[in-house]
């Protein structure tokens, strides 16, 4: 069965942007991102990926991503309504509207979505690209997380999970630091 993966970047003081959706605030280093561009590069946006040459290079964990409204919307920036095209793309809003045959807007259950992908016969692993309200709904089917901390404090923004009081126990599997004091842990349902 494929997981359900939070991939995502978070502050010391658990925020994973800030008030204004921004994370230009991560300290980065070059040696991050060669790791992140070697190990994940399908989590990198497609109008990033092109001008680093990994325009063709293929999806190594995930083919298909689940992000909420307020994920998808900066994309609208760039401007493309398409932000992730080597991958499956779902949109979880009951509001939002896109005319995009490869975005998938749900606007129903996002657990039932999720559900509904895991059960799929084939298939990598999905991406829960973000944010907080999405992930603290979709946290009972939450596999496994991978966890980017970066050291500095947000002091507000927006939480890695927004929900209900519901501790649940996860078991830290791997770690690897970086030269900008970042380190990323891997994290399994326990």
């Amino acid at each position: 069965m494929r997981k359900l993966v939070y991939y995502i970047g978070v502050s010391l003081d658990g925020y994973i942007a800030g008030p204004k959706a921004e994370f230009d605030f991560y300290p980065l280093s070059d040696q991050m991102a060669a790791w992140i561009n070697t190990r994940y590069p399908e989590t990198l946006p497609t109008h990033i990926r092109e001008p680093l040459g990994l325009a063709n290079e293929p999806n190594k964990v995930f083919d298909t991503l689940v992000m909420g409204r307020g994920t998808y919307e900066p994309a609208l920036d760039v401007p493309t309504t398409s932000p992730y095209s080597h991958l499956r793309q779902y949109v979880v809003s009951s509001t939002l509207k896109i005319d995009d045959p490869t975005v998938t807007v749900e606007s129903g259950d996002p657990l039932a979505l999720v559900r509904r992908l895991k059960a799929e016969d084939t298939g990598m692993d999905i991406y829960l690209c973000g944010g907080g309200k999405l992930a603290g709904a979709l946290l009972p089917e939450i596999d496994e997380i991978i966890l980017k901390s970066y050291p500095v404090v947000a002091g507000a923004g927006i939480p890695m999970f927004s929900g209900p009081f519901r501790p649940t126990l996860f078991t830290p599997t791997r770690r690897e630091s970086f030269d900008n004091g970042a380190q990323v842990t891997w994290l399994a349902r326990a």
